[in-house]
């Protein structure tokens, strides 16, 4: 098991990317959350299997056909970080 963290940039807020990334990590069993911050980017945190991992990763950089996804940061962290049983969206 890995956890990551990815903050993601561009036009994602708004565009139902945060509940796209809610039905593709409940499909695939990744725990984690996403949730808007700020400055208009989603920080997204999921820990699954590395396969699994590098599955969401790709979900998460490309985000659905109505978001414009511009960057994205992505560091592995420890998993103690990854504190719920599923995939959440945190407000």
């Amino acid at each position: 098991m890995i956890a990551r963290r990815w903050v993601v940039a561009g036009d994602v807020q708004g565009v139902g990317f945060r509940w796209y990334l809610l039905n593709q990590a409940q499909a695939l069993g990744v725990r984690g959350w996403a949730r808007n911050l700020p400055d208009g980017s989603v920080e997204v945190v999921g820990m699954a299997t590395a396969d699994t991992v590098e599955v969401f990763e790709a979900l998460v950089r490309q985000g659905p056909s109505s978001a414009a996804v511009t960057a994205v940061t992505a560091e592995d962290i420890p998993h103690e970080r990854v504190d719920s049983k599923s995939f959440i969206i945190k407000h």
